[in-house]
C-alpha cells in the first residue's frame, strides 16, 4: 500500500524544498571544479503548478483506489469525487421506485421541515410587516345567488391574503386554499365569504385579510327591436377586506357599452348641413369599472341591480343579438347619447349616488379611441376608500375588453 504522506512528501521535496536556505552560488563562488548550484530558500506560498496538480491528482486517485471507502471517508470524503466513475460514490444508495404503501403518521410529520413558518432568524431582507402576502387565482365552481331567487354556479377565482408580522417569516399558503374549501360547497354571500376570512386569518394568526373573488356573470339580455335576446357576459368581484379590525365589502363590476364622440358628431352634420359631405363621428367600444362599497345594513346589492344602473346611466351598452334593425337602433341610440369620458364618469356617479345601499365608489371610464392612437381615460371616486394618490401603471390596460 501506498504511504500517501511519504509519497507527497517526496514530491515536494523533488520539486520545491530540496534546496538549502542559502543565497545563489554560482561557479565562481563554488570550490575549484564544482558545478554551478542554483539555491534558494523554500517558498512555502508559491503555487503549485499545472504539472505538479497532475501528479498530486494521480497519486490521489491511485491511493483511493487501494483503500476502503472508510480512509477515504476520514481523509475527505470529497476525494472520492476525484477518482473516475466514483463522483458520488460517497452518497448513500437511494430508492428510486415511488413507495406507494408508505403511510405518514404524525411522528413522520412532526420529523419534516417546515422552513416557511421558521424562526426571524430565516428572515432574508429587512424585517418588516407585509400587508397583503398569500395566494392569487385558485379557480374553483362557486354557487351564487340571483335577484329572482334562484342559483347559479360559476368558475370562479379567488385571491386570499394576510398581512405578515415583522417578526415571522412566512405564511402556510396551503391553508388558505384549504380553509376556502371549506365553505366552497356553500352558496356564496358577503357573509360566506367573512366566514371564509375568519377561518383562515385564525388557521394563519394573522390581523389583516383579504378575499376577492372574481367571475364573469351572465345575464340575458334583449336585442333592441328584433326581439331576439342573448346572454351579455359581466366580469364581476367581490372582495371583502378587514384593516385595522374594520371590515369593507366591495362589488366591482366591468359595463363595456359604445362610446361616440360628441363633438365628431357635431362635425359630422356640419359638413352635411354645410357642404352636403356624408361624414360619420367615431365612435369606440369603451369600458367603466365600477367599484362600490356596500353597507351592512339595509337590503341586497344584488349583481342584476349594479348592470342596470349602470345601464341607466349610459345606455349603450354593446349588443349580443344583432339584426339589421337593432344595427340601425343602435346607431340612432349611440346618436341620441354622445358621450366624452368625462361625462361617462359623472352619468355613473349620478347613479350610484341614487342607491342608499352604496357608499364609497369609484369610477373608471377608458375609451378606447377609434380617432386617436390613445385612449381617453378618467377616475372618479366618492369617499376615502378608494382615494389614491398613484395609479396602477397598467390600471387602464387592465380595462381592455376583446369580446
Amino acid at each position: 500500500m501506498i504511504d500517501l504522506k511519504a509519497e507527497l512528501s517526496r514530491i515536494y521535496w523533488e520539486n520545491v524544498g530540496k534546496v538549502s536556505t542559502e543565497p545563489h552560488i554560482d561557479r565562481s563562488d563554488g570550490p575549484e571544479g564544482a558545478a554551478e548550484m542554483n539555491l534558494h530558500s523554500r517558498d512555502l506560498d508559491r503555487l503549485p503548478s499545472r504539472e505538479e496538480a497532475e501528479d498530486a491528482l494521480a497519486l490521489l486517485r491511485r491511493w483511493a483506489s487501494d483503500v476502503s471507502a472508510e480512509e477515504v471517508a476520514t481523509l475527505d470524503p470529497l476525494v472520492s469525487r476525484l477518482i473516475p466513475g466514483q463522483e458520488v460514490s460517497n452518497y448513500p444508495a437511494l430508492a428510486r421506485a415511488y413507495p406507494d404503501a408508505f403511510e405518514v403518521d404524525e411522528t413522520y410529520k412532526a420529523s419534516m421541515p417546515d422552513l416557511q413558518n421558521g424562526p426571524s432568524s430565516l428572515i432574508r431582507g429587512a424585517k418588516q410587516q407585509i400587508q397583503h402576502v398569500g395566494i392569487s387565482n385558485f379557480r374553483l365552481p362557486i354557487r351564487f345567488r340571483t335577484r329572482d331567487g334562484g342559483e347559479i354556479t360559476l368558475e370562479t377565482s379567488v385571491t386570499g391574503t394576510v398581512s405578515l408580522d415583522a417578526e415571522k417569516k412566512g405564511i402556510n399558503m396551503s391553508r388558505i386554499m384549504r380553509t376556502f374549501y371549506q365553505h366552497a360547497e356553500e352558496t356564496f354571500s358577503f357573509d360566506v365569504i367573512e366566514r371564509a376570512l375568519d377561518a383562515y386569518k385564525t388557521d394563519l394568526d394573522s390581523f389583516d385579510a383579504r378575499i376577492q373573488m372574481r367571475f364573469s356573470f351572465p345575464m340575458k339580455v334583449e336585442s333592441l327591436r328584433s326581439g331576439l335576446s342573448g346572454y351579455q357576459y359581466y366580469d364581476i368581484a367581490l372582495e371583502l377586506v378587514e384593516t385595522d379590525g374594520a371590515r369593507k365589502k366591495i362589488m366591482h363590476l366591468d359595463y363595456v357599452y359604445s362610446s361616440t364622440c360628441p363633438c365628431s358628431l357635431e362635425l359630422s352634420e356640419h359638413a352635411r348641413q354645410y357642404r352636403g359631405q356624408l361624414a360619420t363621428p367615431h365612435s369606440q367600444r369603451s369600458v367603466a369599472r365600477i367599484s362600490a362599497l356596500v353597507e351592512d345594513e339595509g337590503d341586497v346589492l344584488w349583481f342584476e341591480d349594479l348592470i342596470d344602473q349602470a345601464r341607466s346611466a349610459v345606455p349603450t351598452e354593446t349588443q349580443v343579438m344583432v339584426k339589421r334593425e337593432d344595427e340601425q337602433a343602435f346607431a340612432e341610440l349611440n346618436a341620441a347619447n354622445p358621450i366624452f369620458v368625462e361625462d361617462a364618469a359623472r352619468l355613473f356617479t349620478e347613479q350610484l349616488k341614487l342607491d342608499q345601499r352604496i357608499s364609497d365608489f369609484r369610477v373608471i371610464a377608458s375609451h378606447q379611441e377609434s380617432l386617436h392612437s390613445h385612449d381617453a381615460v378618467s377616475v372618479l371616486t366618492e369617499g376615502e376608500t378608494f382615494a389614491a394618490v398613484s395609479l396602477d401603471p397598467r390600471l387602464f390596460q387592465s380595462l381592455f375588453h376583446v369580446g
